[in-house]
């Protein structure tokens, strides 16, 4: 069974390559590297490969490996970079991230670091197990919280990625964002919604650039949309 999934690891990555939603070697390198199966539940393991988001309890999905892809290329990561990342779901999507910046093999003092906030704790507790097993706990911490607020106590950060969708750019984010920086985030309604990427410029200003129409779970939070109006 495992070679059977790394042989579709390998035909996946090949296919998104090909499709150009893989431009760069290290998210080629990242993406060959981490083993989705590890982060989903073990009646869909067998689907790890397939490109599509997947169920993962409490409402909320693992992304389609075409998205963690193009997210993880359009914020332009580099090693040693410090990354917050606004929903944890299973983990898989910072687990890439951290490969890309703070890759396997290399020196740990040329490590970045990914921050990751999950408001649900349970799946908070599974995303650390699931991070733990596949060898990312020391690259990637997890904190329970409103990741509408950010992460200020490690700020400020090179990118931020957001995998749930927002009304607007919640106003800590770019506060959070060292000048230079940017962040990759869903932006709308559950009718429409837009992937951005949002630079902030040295004077502190935001240049926001629409990518492609995307379909993505709510950001609930204070600065996202309200538990009891999601999708109204």
């Amino acid at each position: 069974m495992q070679r059977e999934l790394e042989e579709a690891r390998q035909r996946l990555v090949e296919r998104l390559v090909h499709e150009g939603y893989i431009r760069s070697e290290h998210v080629k390198r990242a993406m060959l590297r981490v083993p989705r199966e590890l982060f989903l539940p073990e009646d869909l393991r067998h689907l790890a490969y397939e490109d599509t988001p997947l169920p993962i309890g409490h409402g909320q999905t693992i992304s389609a490996p075409h998205m963690v892809a193009m997210m993880t290329e359009l914020a332009e990561l580099e090693p040693g970079m410090k990354v917050l990342e606004v929903g944890t779901g299973s983990g898989y999507h910072a687990a890439v991230i951290a490969e890309v910046v703070a890759p396997s093999g290399t020196p740990r003092e040329k490590w970045g670091h990914v921050y990751t906030v999950e408001r649900i704790p349970e799946l908070a507790e599974r995303a650390r197990f699931n991070l733990e097993r596949a060898g990312y706990s020391d690259r990637v911490a997890v904190i329970v919280g409103d990741g509408s607020k950010g992460y200020p106590s490690a700020a400020p950060y090179d990118r931020i990625i957001v995998t749930a969708a927002a009304p607007e750019v919640p106003r800590p984010l770019p506060e959070q964002l060292r000048p230079g920086g940017k962040i990759v985030i869903p932006i709308g309604d559950r009718y429409m919604q837009y992937l951005y990427v949002v630079e902030k410029l040295p004077d502190g200003r935001l240049k926001k650039r629409p990518v492609t129409p995307c379909i993505f779970v709510p950001l609930v939070g204070e600065h996202g949309w309200r538990e009891h109006e999601s999708w109204v």
